[in-house]
């Protein structure tokens, strides 16, 4: 009606329209220059700049660059720019473009203290990182970018409590061997670690591991790390901590084009010599905004010829080189009319193929161990300011994955490696769907109350196919049984927490979580092809499971100085067995290892306590006791027949306690960063088999620690180099040292490795990059049976263009 209004007064007064449509042609154009330095006057590249009305809702959202950025076409009103940049005070200075058209702002930077700086993910609400009563950690975006790695999890072992189920970085790891692990709590390829992105749970849901090449690294702009059991707000997989993948909303009129390209030396499989084997990567970002919408693409595309898994002196004919393909594409929409309302959508499609490093040597002819998956999802969700000051969180997910997988058996006993016959065809689709919504809102001055509910369905099947890999009556390779095994679980769960600050000096957190989990529509349906008879284990009614679990945590801070805060904390923590280990088998090399509809769900009991000390500005030093008990943790124990077999059982109790501290010091355009961990994990008790008590426990190494140094200049150029370490520790549950024997030994020998990175902007907008990874080529041993390496070292490099219009 308004418009049709105006049209007819246009039409009535037709000079009047030509009038007012001329001056405001006449007008002029209003626009804000921004520059943003550091305190020592050099540009801030990556610097995130909103520029607001006054008491309003943010009109524009750009990423700062080495030239000063302009918001232009603004009206006659004042604005407020706030700047915000990892590792930085944020600041927010005004512009009046009520009596003038233009105003120019040169914002510098203070580095902020670590205490200074907002954190989310141990609490799910925000808060200064020095006033949480648990080990939590950052790494900034500038601390990724300086990094020469190409995935997520290899940014990520620069944290000494992080590590995957195996030493081998995702770029040749199976997805299953890709479960996180923080302070060695019950590694295995199942995560005891809950990983989001942009608060959206990002674990596999039928498996738990983590798909690391998921992640769009490019435009992750912080990562959040809990170490301790969080599952009092967080639920299942948080029993072992949290870590929150933070990405780069949409800015305004912004490209970006990351080609890399790199490889290794190889030996050249089949013949002598070396060869060259490429990696390359191309990753992208574009965005926009438009007054209260914005909208951004995001991907990757990547390519490697990837390198052989078993050392040279155990190679046999069917090894051959782990390659790694993938494609992922994300679309992100925020919406914010107003300052108290914003809505996001997410959307993506993610497709990986892997060859695993071993191929057929009979028939059939040809074939190879490998497996490729094909995930969609989509996820969106609402924040509002409610009137009385509350905040109303609200988000809504859903998973489409299905994930093939075949593996080979090398029945020669491993001596030569010289046979690999197909044993398992797997394909394995799940579906997920999931909401969480969470109320917040300051009481009585000193409590910040929060009550939330968590609801999700995973419904998966293991649809198998299996084949006969050793002589006798049946004919190798013949199709011998066909197996459907799955389910579907739903948990429930509900959390209060109440943040209280008794004092200026002390902050209280207590939180209670309540989860209900139920299996159901369980069932392993065998059926053998040449009879069409039901299979020795078929069972199409396997009974329903279900229980009720409490998950409480009381924390508490002081901070007695300015520079000195001391905190301890009591959290209990539990993990419901997935589907995949309730009902999928699979094989690594001679070891079978099988599902188990018997397991129970795993409790935790940790004890924390730290201290944090910033003597001065730029210098911070924190050390974190901690104390896990751990009961009925899944475990794969071996069996004692048949031979080569494991299955995935309950352990009664272990033990997990140590000591782990970090350093960081800035000063000007340099940083320095130690850290450490000290992590004794052991068995205590297990009934079925009192000969593992006081054994330690697979995977998880007595010291670990890594080193980094950078220097960043702007007017030169970024240079870092990082180290990390890790001391032996086992492949085994039964801890065997056989110095003599390669194949029955279970140690895995320490190792260290060194990375470098150097880049430079030789242009605007354009930097260039290179880097290295395992400097020193150093060889270590990531598995037994057969003895597999890790990543030997990777050279790649690429340039950068950023472009950000107007």
């Amino acid at each position: 009606m308004n418009v049709l209004l105006m049209w007819a007064v246009l039409a009535a007064n037709p000079l009047q329209g030509q009038a007012q449509a001329q001056a405001q042609a006449q007008a002029p154009s209003r626009y804000v220059d921004v520059l943003v330095l550091d305190d020592q006057g050099a540009v801030v590249n990556g610097a995130r700049i909103t520029l607001r009305e006054e008491q309003g809702a943010a009109n524009r959202l750009a990423i700062s660059s080495p030239e000063r950025f302009r918001f232009s076409g603004l009206a006659e009103k004042v604005y407020e720019i706030q700047v915000e940049s990892d590792g930085f005070e944020s600041q927010t200075l005004t512009a009046d473009l009520r009596g003038q058209t233009s105003a120019s702002l040169e914002i510098r930077l203070k580095p902020a203290r670590f205490s200074q700086e907002t954190f989310v993910s141990a609490t799910r609400t925000e808060q200064r990182l020095g006033d949480i009563p648990a080990s939590a950690s950052v790494m900034r975006g500038e601390q990724i970018r300086e990094s020469p790695t190409v995935t997520a999890d290899d940014v990520l072992r620069q944290f000494p409590t992080f590590s995957l189920f195996r030493r081998t970085s995702s770029l040749a790891a199976h997805p299953t061997a890709q479960g996180v692990s923080l302070r060695g709590v019950g590694p295995s390829g199942v995560s005891r670690t809950l990983v989001l992105l942009d608060n959206i749970p990002f674990n596999d849901p039928f498996g738990g591991w983590v798909y690391w090449t998921r992640v769009p690294l490019t435009s992750v702009d912080r990562i959040e790390m809990v170490d301790g059991a969080n599952s009092s707000v967080y639920g299942n997989y948080a029993m072992g901590g949290v870590i929150n993948l933070v990405t780069s909303p949409p800015v305004r009129r912004t490209l970006i084009l990351k080609p890399q390209y790199g490889g290794r030396r190889n030996p050249r499989i089949g013949s002598t010599g070396n060869v060259w084997d490429g990696l390359g990567v191309l990753d992208f970002f574009a965005s926009d905004t438009w007054e209260d919408f914005g909208a951004a693409v995001e991907g990757s595309v990547f390519n490697t010829n990837g390198y052989p898994l078993v050392t040279e002196t155990r190679r046999g004919p069917v090894d051959t080189k782990a390659t790694l393909n993938y494609q992922n594409l994300n679309l992100k929409l925020d919406y914010r009319p107003s300052s108290q309302i914003n809505a996001f959508f997410r959307g993506g499609y993610f497709s990986e193929d892997r060859s695993n490093a071993k191929i057929c040597q009979q028939a059939p002819i040809g074939c190879e161990e490998a497996n490729d998956t094909l995930w969609k999802y989509v996820s969106g969700g609402v924040r509002i300011r409610m009137p009385d000051d509350s905040d109303l969180q609200a988000r809504v997910f859903a998973n489409f994955e299905t994930f093939h997988s075949n593996f080979l058996a090398i029945p020669d006993g491993g001596t030569t490696r010289a046979i690999g016959r197909i044993s398992l065809l797997q394909t394995v689709p799940t579906k997920d769907v999931g909401f969480m919504t969470q109320w917040s809102k300051a009481l009585a001055g000193r409590h910040y109350f929060t009550a939330g509910l968590d609801w999700r369905r995973v419904d998966g099947d293991s649809i198998e196919n299996a084949y006969n890999t050793t002589a006798g009556a049946t004919p190798i390779g013949a199709h011998t049984l066909e197996r459907v095994s799955g389910g579907t679980q739903q948990i429930l769960g509900v959390f209060l927490q109440d943040l209280i600050s008794v004092t200026p000096q002390l902050q209280v957190t207590l939180s209670a979580r309540l989860d209900h989990w139920r299996n159901y529509d369980a069932h392993n349906r065998e059926t053998v092809p040449s009879t069409g008879l039901p299979g020795a284990g078929n069972n199409p009614n396997l009974p329903e499971k279900e229980n009720t679990v409490g998950s409480p945590r009381v924390g508490a801070l002081y901070r007695v100085s300015d520079n000195v805060s001391v905190w301890s904390s009591l959290s209990w923590g539990f993990r419901a067995p997935t589907l995949n280990e309730l009902y999928r088998q699979f094989r690594v090399g001679q070891i079978l290892t099988l599902a188990n509809e018997n397991l129970g769900p795993e409790r935790l009991f940790g004890w924390e306590s730290g201290v944090n000390i910033a003597p001065m500005r730029n210098l911070t030093w924190r050390t974190t006791w901690f104390h896990n008990r751990f009961t009925n943790p899944v475990s794969n124990v071996t069996l004692p027949a048949p031979a080569n077999t494991r299955q995935r059982q309950n352990l009664g109790r272990t033990r997990i306690y140590g000591i782990q501290s970090d350093i960081e010091y800035r000063r000007s355009y340099w940083r320095f960063g130690l850290s450490y961990l000290y992590d004794m994990a052991t068995v205590r008790e297990f009934p079925a088999d009192p000969s593992l008590v006081r054994k330690l426990l697979p995977q998880v190494p007595k010291h670990r620690g890594s080193a980094q140094i950078s220097y960043s200049n702007p007017r030169i150029a970024t240079l870092s180099a990082q180290a990390h370490f890790v001391s032996l520790q086992f492949d085994g549950d039964q801890n065997i040292v056989d110095y003599n024997n390669e194949v029955a030994t279970q140690l895995l020998p320490g190792y260290g490795i060194v990375d470098v990175n150097a880049s430079r902007s030789i242009a605007r907008n354009l930097e260039v990059f290179f880097g290295v990874q395992n400097l020193f080529d150093r060889e270590f041993i990531v598995q037994r049976n057969p003895t597999s390496i890790g990543a030997p070292r990777l050279i790649s490099g690429g340039f950068r263009i950023s472009l950000t219009g107007q």
